[in-house]
This record gives structure tokens, sequence and C-alpha cells, in this order.
């Protein structure tokens, strides 16, 4: 298998993760719907910039250590449902539907959004044990381990970055449909259990 043939491959492997709905698409969604298409944004960096730190790491050979620890998936699995269930629950909660998190100003939403991107990403170890499983896969012999890492690692998060401004400009679309309270507090308590159950399903699986 060539470089280009294996870009080609990985690409169309992950266009079809990438697509299926999930934990990203939630909170993007959600962000983009309750906060405006900045935050979302934010979400949206936050969270290719942890696809690329998996990608980094993987190619480096620390994430490995997830695969060949129980402890250190375990560790780092109970961290990201912990986080998820936190994330969930607060949606729940929240009084205000607005999504605008308090009177903090549109760079600090945007820095918001893009830090809970990022660690929510970070804490999912199974970003790191497909990067383990794949990469390897798509790795042809003779080619630097780290270079063609960082390049499928970058193919990844091309395709996250379309998608999601896809879905942020779907919801900016739909956001005249969504100004009622009622609406927006529906729509941030779906998205809490979502997120909820994504950890629960995080904290449960082997």
């Amino acid at each position: 298998m060539d470089i280009a043939t294996s870009i080609w491959s990985f690409a169309a492997v992950v266009a079809l993760l990438t697509v299926t709905p999930g934990l990203d698409t939630a909170l993007v969604l959600r962000t983009s719907l309750l906060a405006g298409r900045r935050p979302a944004v934010g979400v949206t960096l936050g969270i290719q910039l942890g696809t690329l730190m998996w990608g980094v790491l993987t190619a480096a050979g620390l994430s490995a250590l997830l695969a060949a620890s129980q402890v250190a998936y375990d560790v780092l699995r109970w961290a990201g449902a912990a986080y998820l269930v936190w994330m969930g629950v607060r949606m729940l909660l929240a009084r205000d539907a607005s999504g605008h998190e308090g009177v903090d100003g549109q760079e600090v939403r945007f820095w918001r959004g893009f830090r809970r991107g990022l660690v929510t990403n970070l804490l999912n170890p199974k970003v790191g044990a497909f990067y383990v499983a794949m990469l390897p896969q798509f790795i042809p012999d003779g080619v630097p381990h780290a270079l063609m890492g960082l390049a499928l690692a970058g193919v990844h998060v091309a395709e996250g970055l379309v998608w999601s401004m896809a879905v942020i400009w779907f919801a900016s679309l739909m956001s005249g449909f969504l100004r009622s309270a009622r609406v927006r507090r529906l729509l941030d308590r779906v998205t809490g259990v979502v997120i909820v159950g994504f950890g629960v399903r995080l904290a449960v699986s082997d």
C-alpha cells in the first residue's frame, strides 16, 4: 500500500465515523443552537485539536499505553465518564436554557467552548484506542511513523472540521424556529440526557 492509497483509505473510514451521530456532533449542535455560532466554532476547534493530539500521541507511541495497560485505560475512562456525567447533569439542572452561560462576553464563551471540546475529546480513551488500532494499518512500510500518523490525523481533523461547520450552518438555519424558551430548554435537557448516557456507557464499557 502506497502513501496515497493509505491516505484515501483512511479518509473513507474516518468519514463514516465522522458523520455517524455521536458525542462530538451532539455537543456542537447543542452549542450552536443554544449559544450561537462563535461558541460552537470554539467547541469544534477544541475537539479537533484533541483529535490531532491523539494522533500525535499515537504516532509517538505514547497512547499505546492505553492498549497495554488496563489501569491507565481505566483511569482515563473513569475521568472521562465523570466529566461527561457532570457536564450533562449541569445541562439538565440549568435554569437558563439560553446557553449563554452567564454574562460572559463572546470571547469568553468562545474559549469556554474551546476548552469544553478539548477536554471532552482528550478524556475519551476510546479515541486513543481507535488510533492505536487503526493507524498502524494505514502506515506503509518504510514511511516514518510519526510523520504519517500526523498526516492521517490531519485528514481526520479536516473531515471533522467540514462536518462540524455543516452542522453549525444547519443549526443557524434552524435557530429561528428555536427561539421559544420552552423548545430551547427541551433541547438542553435532551442533550444533557444524551451526554450523561455517553458518560455512563463509557464508565461501564470494557
